[in-house]
This record gives structure tokens, C-alpha cells and sequence, in this order.
């Protein structure tokens, strides 16, 4: 069927391979939903291995094949390893979603360097790492597409907590981005990013279940709530589609008009 006469075409990926890290839960497991029910095969790429094989079969249906693997995305070498064990059995990587993060929420002036060398390992490096992996792939199939998770703390300093790890790798997520955008084009990669708001995942329970939070979230965001990772995943498949075909280099806010006041 065209897209002529069906407007949902353009963002089907039947016949693509796409890996997800951190897809084992939260917004990852959403994206590999997602991505699975527009026609991709999925590789989850995440350190749990327990939930990265529940997250498989509790997702897997008469679609596509979804498979787990194991790897740290700060682990260069492992993440070689899970990579080429993908293309092994599926023949390469055309998506790549950089789903994986965490946070360690400290003020400035208290915040332990082993805490900062941890965030930027997984925020930064890793997305760093997946990139250019998968680009290698990408490359040699003739082009790809790449989503980053960043963050509206990658555009903003506030928030309700002090999180300047979180911020300051974020941040640099949207200009990686960029910059991955600008040197890839040639080779049919596009590189682009979602900035959601604040989502309710293992990474945020113990921010959000604090009291007063949830009302300061509400205040501080235009529609007055938080984002679901059906939301975030929503943007984020039509970003890694051929709906998506003329954007790169950019961030896309999922974060209810916070970025526009």
C-alpha cells in the first residue's frame, strides 16, 4: 500500500534492524514496543540480563523477532561483541535508539567524582560508542538512522532537584547530536534526539514519589502533567521513520510546552 492511500506508511519499518539500549524497561521497552509494531526486529541491548530476555518474551507476538543482549554501554569491547552478534543474525543495524541513562541527583559542591565518572559513562560515552558502531553498519548498508535520548534538562539549568551530571551529559547528547548529524549526512545517516519532560520510570520513582513533587512537575509544565513512555516512543519512532526522511541534527521536545516559556 502508498502512501497515498495509506497516511501511515511512511512510518512503517518493515524489513529494518534496529537495536535499543536500556530497552528493558521504561522508555526502551516503550521504543522496542513501537518499533516492533511498525514491522522492525529489535535487539534489546541492555546490562540486565534477566529483564532484557522477560522484556523479549513478554513483548514478542507473531511480528517480527525481538532478541536481548548483553552489555554495558560504557564496556566498549562488550558492546562490539553485542553488536556484532546482531548483524551476525540479522545482517546489520539500520535504527539505532541511545535509550539507556541514569542519573545520581547530588548538589554541586557535594557531588562524588565517582558518581559524575559514572553518569558521563553512560549518558555520554555510551551514546558515543552505539553511535559510531552501528554507524559502521549503517554505512555499509547505505545509511541509517540514529535517535539520542536527551533531555529538557540538556536545554535548562532548573528543574526540582539539583542533577547537574544528568544536565551536563544531556546537553552534550543534543550537541553530539548535531555534530553526528553534519559529519554522517554523506553517508545516508541521520542523527536526531527527543527531549522529553519528566517521565515515571525507575530512573525518576524515587524524585517523583517524594512529596510535593508531582504538584511542582505540574506547575512548572504547561499541560500539567507528566510524559508516559508511550508518548516519548511515539516521537521517537516517527523520528527513526522514513516519515522522518528530511530531518536531522535536531532535538525534539515530548516535554508539554516546559521548553517553550
Amino acid at each position: 500500500m502508498t502512501s497515498a492511500t495509506d497516511p501511515f506508511a511512511a512510518l512503517r519499518l518493515d524489513g529494518k534492524i534496529a537495536v535499543v539500549t536500556g530497552g528493558a524497561r521504561g522508555i526502551g521497552r516503550a521504543v522496542v514496543a513501537a518499533l516492533t509494531a511498525a514491522g522492525a526486529a529489535v535487539a534489546i541491548l541492555d546490562r540486565d540480563a534477566r529483564m532484557a530476555e522477560e522484556t523479549a518474551l513478554a513483548l514478542a507476538g507473531n511480528g517480527p523477532p525481538i532478541t536481548a543482549h548483553t552489555a554495558d554501554v560504557g564496556d566498549e569491547a562488550a558492546l562490539e561483541r553485542a553488536f556484532a552478534t546482531v548483524a551476525q543474525h540479522s545482517g546489520g543495524v539500520d535504527i539505532l535508539v541511545n535509550s539507556a541513562g541514569i542519573g545520581r541527583r547530588h548538589p554541586a559542591v557535594d557531588h562524588p567524582l565517582a558518581d559524575w565518572d559514572t553518569v558521563v559513562a553512560v549518558n555520554l560515552t555510551g551514546v558515543f560508542l552505539c553511535s559510531r558502531i552501528a554507524a559502521r553498519s549503517m554505512i555499509s548498508r547505505g545509511g541509517g538512522a540514529i535517535v539520542n535520548l536527551a533531555s529538557i534538562m540538556g536545554f535548562s539549568g532548573g528543574g526540582v532537584y539539583p542533577n547537574v551530571s544528568y544536565q551536563a551529559t544531556k546537553g552534550a547528547v543534543v550537541n553530539m547530536t548535531r555534530a553526528l548529524a553534519v559529519e554522517w549526512a554523506g553517508s545516508g545517516i541521520r542523527v536526531n534526539a527527543v527531549a522529553p519532560t519528566w517521565v515515571r520510570t525507575d530512573l525518576t520513582a524515587a524524585l517523583l514519589d517524594q512529596p510535593g513533587v508531582l504538584e511542582r512537575i505540574a506547575e512548572l509544565t504547561p499541560l500539567r502533567r507528566l510524559a508516559t513512555p508511550e508518548e516519548v516512543a511515539h516521537a521517537i519512532l516517527f523520528l527513526a521513520s522514513p516519515a522522518a526522511a528530511m530531518i536531522t541534527g535536531h532535538t525534539l521536545p515530548v516535554d508539554g510546552g516546559f521548553l517553550a516559556q
